[in-house]
Order: C-alpha cells, then sequence, then structure tokens
C-alpha cells in the first residue's frame, strides 16, 4: 500500500514539474509574440486637434455633430479629459461610450478611414455610371 501511494506521489510531482518548465518557458514565447502587438497603433482621433473632417471618420459622426465639436472647442478651449465630449450637443452617454475608444486629448490623429457604428471601416460603394440602356428601336434596326 505504501509503494502505491509513493508511486502517486512520485507520477503527481513529476506532472507539477513538467507543468512548472512548461509555464517557466511560456512567457519567453509570449514575448516573442508582443513584440509585433505593440507595433500596431491604437486608431484615436485627437478631439483637441482633428478638424471636423477628421472628426466626422468617427463612428456615427457625421459633418453636423463634428462642427459642433469643433465650435465647442473654440468656444470653451481644449478638451482635458475624453468625458468632456458629453458637453457638445448631441453626444450623451451612449453615444460617447460608442466614441470612447477611438478619442484621446492629446497624441496625433491616427485614424484615417470613416468608421461604422460598429467600429469596422466604412465600404463605399464603387463610383461607376451605368451605360444607358439603348432605345429598343435602335436595337431592332441593327
Amino acid at each position: 500500500m505504501f509503494a502505491r501511494n509513493a508511486a502517486r506521489t512520485f507520477a503527481l510531482a513529476l506532472g507539477l514539474v513538467a507543468l512548472l518548465a512548461t509555464a517557466a518557458s511560456a512567457p519567453a514565447a509570449d514575448n516573442a509574440t508582443a513584440a509585433p502587438a505593440t507595433a500596431i497603433v491604437k486608431k484615436t482621433v485627437n478631439v483637441n486637434q482633428a478638424s471636423a473632417d477628421e472628426l466626422a471618420r468617427l463612428p456615427r459622426v457625421g459633418p453636423s455633430l463634428a462642427g459642433k465639436i469643433v465650435a465647442h472647442r473654440e468656444k470653451n478651449g481644449p478638451f482635458k479629459r475624453a468625458e468632456d465630449l458629453m458637453e457638445v450637443a448631441g453626444i450623451g452617454e451612449k453615444m460617447f461610450a460608442s466614441l470612447k475608444p477611438y478619442v484621446s486629448v492629446s497624441g496625433p490623429t491616427t485614424l484615417t478611414e470613416k468608421l461604422t457604428s460598429k467600429g469596422t471601416a466604412a465600404k463605399t460603394a464603387p463610383k461607376s455610371k451605368a451605360k444607358p440602356a439603348a432605345p429598343a428601336a435602335e436595337k431592332a434596326g441593327k
């Protein structure tokens, strides 16, 4: 009976050592993959420096609301916190919650394309002119 318990204890200890050895080497692997992730720039708009066009790239913000943000900034000075955007008419708590991941009060504006309300890049339809249909009389004559 003692031998059986000793064998179980040894197997458990051996498994624990293997687990610890794996865990000790895992952070080194994580650091190797973490380096490229830090190279990804968070796409934000600096509300203290952005133009109305740049502000309009934010989700659910159009030209009118972007103009209100610029007017508020010109009248009251720079925003001290991102939450101060809720002082602008048309931006409530719910609207701010959708904007918060993309708003900063310092640093450069790195958002370069319009975002949808889901935070994905807005798809623009290709601008192509359709050829007008030829009249039936022309088709019959050929």
